[in-house]
Formats: structure tokens, sequence, C-alpha cells
């Protein structure tokens, strides 16, 4: 089964460049990819994501009025996609999102794991002794 997965952090911390190097690492085995960028991102070019070290590709914009799950469709259907791959997710509306927790049939999925990435505020080092205590 396909998963979703959200990284969230303050900015500047690197999640333009993070997706980049999975869009990048899934291209190099073969797979393909769907870049989405928030139209209302006008940082840079239009239609680019781009890093402050200097990574960039071009994604497709979406704003509030974009049907993602007919945009994914129609890509799909050009070349069979891999990873749909979305920066800027906080511009999403809640519909664009839950269109993209769909299966492999097109039907939305409303239970399961969830995994949280980031969370660097909630972060705490420790050391073995005290995470094995603190897992108990």
């Amino acid at each position: 089964m396909a998963k979703l997965y959200f990284y969230y952090s303050s900015m500047n911390a690197g999640k333009s460049t993070t997706l980049l190097q999975s869009s990048f690492n899934y291209q190099e085995r073969g797979m393909e990819t769907m870049l989405f960028t928030a139209a209302i991102d006008d940082r840079y070019a239009p239609g680019m994501i781009t890093s402050r070290i200097g990574l960039e590709a071009e994604a497709t914009m979406f704003d509030a009025q974009t049907d993602i799950g007919a945009a994914v469709d129609a890509e799909h259907r050009r070349r069979p996609l891999d990873c749909i791959l979305v920066d800027e997710a906080q511009f999403l509306t809640r519909e664009q999102t839950m269109n993209l927790r769909v299966d492999a049939h097109g039907k939305a999925i409303r239970q399961g794991a969830q995994t949280e990435i980031g969370g660097n505020d909630r972060y705490v080092a420790l050391c073995r002794r005290h995470y094995v205590e603190r897992t108990r």
C-alpha cells in the first residue's frame, strides 16, 4: 500500500532539499515522481521547487482551485507514477489533502498507521541508560 508522509519543520530546515533528494533517489532507481508546489510561493521561479543550496526541479503548480486528484490521474495515464511529492503543502486545502490519501483504486483511505516525521522541537537527546529507563 502507498504511504503518505508529511515532513514539517521550521523555515530553513531543509525540507525542500529533502524533497528534491527523495525525488532524485526515486528517479535513480528508475521510478517516476510527480512534484507539486504552491503557486503562491513566488520566492524563486514559478513552477520550480528550489532549495537554498541551489537544487531545483520543475513542479506542477497548485492553488486552492486545483483538482490534485485529477492532475495526478492525468499524469499517471501519461506515465506510471511511483511517488507524489508536495512542497509547501501547508497551502493545500483540506479537500486537496484528502485527495492525496487514496488507494490504488481511487478510494479514500480514512484509517491506518500514521508516522510523525520531523518534530525537531520535541526531540530530546538521551544517553542509552536514560533512553531505556524512559521506554520501560
